[in-house]
């Protein structure tokens, strides 16, 4: 299914989605994405269906051909306190907030079910949103990238946990990593961290 360049034609849209909710360690990290209407880019899709190879080769034509996009962040320790879904819609809010700063969005397209916006911008959430509209699926494609590049520069950190390849999420090497070496600074205490089973 290719993916629908906007879902009201006549207004400013932005594209919001975020990666890392199921992540054991790590920022919540989240992207919004302002594209114009007559955008087109193959291959553009969720970033979940892509290989980590077309994510990266996206990434920098996202970047070029958008009209304006963000980032916003949610620490470990603001996951810890407020829980993550909370954390998420605050990555979220913090990526509108800078994109406004360049283009004032008329429409936030949110990706998923929920959303707790403190914007007087009215805001549309669609299941499965970077599956069906360019703006999310470039947000996904651009939060995924870069918190992927923060998940490796951890791992340079610590080295046992395999972050470089599972990016946080509950593996068995990462299980097994925090068993034999206990959790770090960067690990979501709020999670139960060696009880699931993959």
């Amino acid at each position: 299914m290719s993916l629908q360049p906007y879902y009201t034609e006549n207004l400013i849209e932005v594209g919001v989605d975020e990666v890392g909710r199921g992540c054991l360690c790590g920022d919540v990290v989240a992207a919004a994405v302002i594209l114009p209407k007559n955008f087109y880019l193959p291959g553009l899709t969720d970033s979940k269906l892509l290989t980590e190879k077309d994510r990266y080769r996206l990434r920098p034509l996202i970047e070029a051909q958008s009209r304006a996009f963000a980032i916003g962040i949610a620490s470990v320790e603001e996951i810890d306190k407020f829980n993550i879904a909370n954390a998420s819609y605050l990555a979220m809010q913090r990526a509108i907030e800078q994109i406004k700063n360049k283009i004032v969005p008329e429409l936030l397209l949110i990706d998923g079910k929920y959303f707790k916006s403190s914007h007087l911008i009215p805001h549309q959430c669609i299941i499965k949103g970077d599956s069906k509209f360019a703006s999310i699926a470039a947000a996904s494609v651009l939060a995924k990238t870069f918190r992927d590049d923060y998940m490796k520069k951890l791992h340079s950190e610590f080295p046992n946990y395999d972050w470089k390849n599972n990016m946080g999420y509950s593996t068995k090497k990462h299980r097994d990593g925090i068993k034999n070496f206990g959790a770090t600074v960067y690990h979501r205490t709020s999670f139960r961290l060696i009880g699931s089973t993959n």
